[in-house]
């Protein structure tokens, strides 16, 4: 579940920015299938290519951040 929520901010950040997958997986220097595993929510991106992602399409982590995620932190949760 993590990583899907991960894979469609991703996404969209990046249709937002006007990136193909094939252009960004080019300038994040991976394959467009590794790409399109973290997209579908197949694979939970590692940090530091959210890192990177966060770099790339100069937005923060904060932003990034599936809203979820965002909530829980502000309650005090993990």
């Amino acid at each position: 579940m993590e990583a899907e929520k991960w894979g469609r901010r991703i996404r969209a950040f990046r249709k937002l920015k006007g990136f193909t997958q094939e252009q960004f997986a080019k300038e994040m220097g991976v394959s467009v299938s590794f790409l399109g595993e973290v997209e579908r929510g197949n694979k939970v991106p590692p940090d530091y290519f959210l890192q990177d992602v966060s770099d790339m399409l100069s937005v923060s982590l904060e932003e990034l951040q599936p809203l979820d995620d965002k909530k829980e932190k502000s309650k005090g949760g993990p």
